[in-house]
């Protein structure tokens, strides 16, 4: 929803206003609620902008651990997603824990997640299944 801050010239005010649509906003004459002067000065209190995509395949070791240590997940994700693409050979919890980490799920998260899996196969593996204990 579109917010517009604005000061009023006549009281100094500042003030929020919300429109549903950008056509609300075009049709709207606001005025301050302080003082109904129309005598307004529209505030820029925030701006966003987006990032460009960062190249993660020609990172060295050192700079891909920084990512990592950044505690910023969408970013690993993006960088898993760049270095892995869509190898199958990674395996299915490659992509889907990059797909979570896309998403903004925490890295503990993800990593939890995979270590419940692993240790489920390990539980259900008669190779590595370890010996029943002696009572």
């Amino acid at each position: 929803m579109p917010s517009y801050d604005y000061k009023c010239k006549n009281c100094n005010n500042r003030f929020t206003t919300f429109y549903k649509t950008y056509a609300e906003y075009d049709n709207a004459q606001t005025t301050c609620p302080s003082c109904e002067s129309d005598q307004l000065s529209r505030l820029i209190t925030g701006v966003a902008v987006q990032s460009p995509n960062r190249d993660f395949t020609g990172m060295s070791s050192h700079e891909m651990l920084n990512v990592f240590e950044s505690g910023d997940s969408r970013q690993v994700g993006e960088m898993f997603q760049q270095i892995g693409g869509a190898s199958p050979e990674l395996g299915k919890d490659y992509h889907d824990a990059t797909q979570r980490l896309l998403t903004g799920e925490s890295m503990d998260s993800v990593e939890k997640g995979l270590l419940g899996q692993d240790n489920a196969i390990k539980k259900n593996d008669p190779i590595n299944k370890p010996p029943p204990s002696k009572a």
